[in-house]
């Protein structure tokens, strides 16, 4: 498979579900164009393209009742006649709409503790799920196969988004996908954004792509085998099984495809890989790591960059950025542009090295050489705020505290520890939180 060769060569992104930076999912709207893939042939539309996006932490607001409700549900039947869903669609899934107040829970809460990369990369790259994308990788291979001459994703890299998203199907949401978007459109925090996937789900059963009772997903109303939002699946699924049905639900023909699709929309190179782990060496320059720092690999060499095997990078054109996510101490990560597609399907770091990882192992790669340090410290939302506001005070500018250790936040910490005389990595650990006055909580 060209993946397995590819795998010792240079050459080698959905978010679904809002949630933080080192979470699974964060709310994206994967702006990709139409492709020229099979679609469906019963009706083909134009999904509505959300323009609103919202990750900060929003102020109090009241919690909706049945009443606010079955209100909300009467004007969004005007807006979809307006926006041409048959009466038919609409009396049997939007009339039929329960108001589900654990979905305005859920959307409302944030994460009370930060995840380290320790703890989110060892639960979901394990060797059982990598034995399991191996066994269905052979099962599935003349289907994946066919979706690779197609679309230009290899097949392990496919695998790994389904094992991560679903755990290889074995879990798609239990909510009906009406209801937890209704909900989330009458809710006064994100309804702008929900209300536009509200239209675009009953685009989808419009279509006949899927039965009202059979649409079922995520709180969030991601659905199927990958997980897509319903923009999302109007752009990229496809009917590869030709039954004139885009099922990610039940076809494996179709949601691979659609998975394929989806990458190559969002601008996947089918002759490139993700990355790779890389050892740096002790005087390493960390201002230089980071996303937002690409280099080309013959200056990477030149900072003493080389493979984990110990052998020099190769020559090659690329230009790849340097990460390391668990500080100087975890492993390092030189990654190229597919790195970048990974995190346009989940916008977080550490989802798009999970991937990537997952993809190396069930295409016969190896573990990680350098294990992340599990001692990392735990820190709790307003801790993070806490530190933000002291780097913002001190001139290291983290943007307004949100209690997410996101970027912008590490690479604040990075030029706090290069002014101090520390291993500039950006890493909050113990060292820089005593200096900041940041006390660790057991």
């Amino acid at each position: 498979m060209k993946y397995l060769r590819n795998l010792v060569s240079v050459t080698c992104c959905m978010s679904l579900v809002a949630c933080a930076q080192v979470t699974d999912k964060t709310t994206d709207q994967h702006a990709a164009n139409n492709s020229s893939g099979t679609v469906n042939e019963k009706k083909v539309v134009t999904p509505l393209i959300p323009t609103t996006q919202t990750t900060q932490a929003a102020p109090a607001l009241p919690l909706l009742t049945q009443k606010d409700f079955s209100k909300c549900i009467v004007e969004f039947t005007t807006k979809a006649k307006a926006a041409g869903i048959s009466s038919t669609t609409i009396s049997s899934s939007l009339a039929n709409a329960q108001l589900n107040m654990q979905v305005v829970q859920l959307d409302r809460k944030q994460p009370e503790f930060s995840t380290s990369f320790a703890d989110y990369f060892n639960r979901r790259v394990t060797e059982q799920r990598v034995n399991q994308g191996r066994a269905l990788l052979s099962k599935h291979r003349e289907l994946l196969t066919r979706v690779e001459q197609e679309y230009g994703v290899p097949a392990p890299y496919l695998l790994a988004f389904w094992g991560l998203e679903t755990n290889f199907g074995n879990y798609f949401g239990n909510i009906p996908v009406v209801d937890s978007l209704a909900t989330l459109a009458c809710d006064a925090r994100r309804s702008s954004f929900f209300t536009t996937e509200l239209i675009n789900a009953l685009r989808i059963l419009d279509a006949g792509d899927i039965a009202p009772n059979k649409m079922i997903g995520s709180w969030a109303g991601a659905m199927g085998n990958f997980q897509f939002m319903p923009s999302s699946f109007l752009k990229n699924a496809v009917d590869f099984d030709g039954d004139h049905k885009r099922d990610l639900w039940n076809s494996k023909p179709d949601a691979f495809a659609s998975a394929a699709n989806f990458l190559r929309n969002l601008g996947w190179q089918a002759d490139q890989r993700w990355g790779r782990e890389v050892k740096l060496p002790r005087d390493f320059p960390f201002l230089e790591a980071g996303l937002k720092n690409s280099k080309a690999i013959a200056d990477w060499n030149k900072l003493g960059v080389i493979r984990s095997d110990n052998t020099a990078l190769p020559a090659t054109e690329l230009n790849a950025s340097l990460l390391v996510p668990a500080g100087h101490q975890g492993p390092a990560f030189l990654v190229y542009d597919n790195f970048n597609v990974i995190m346009r399907w989940n916008r977080s770091e550490f989802y798009a090295i999970a991937v990537g990882q997952l993809a190396d192992q069930i295409a016969g790669g190896g573990k990680l050489l350098q294990p992340p340090p599990e001692d990392a410290p735990r820190l709790h939302r307003d801790q993070v705020i806490a530190l933000q506001e002291q780097l913002n005070q001190k001139g290291f500018n983290t943007g307004t505290p949100d209690g997410i250790l996101g970027p912008g936040t590490r690479r604040a910490i990075s030029e706090f520890q290069h002014q101090q005389g520390m291993i500039a990595d950006g890493f909050p650990g113990k060292e820089v939180l005593s200096l900041l006055g940041i006390g660790i909580k057991q």
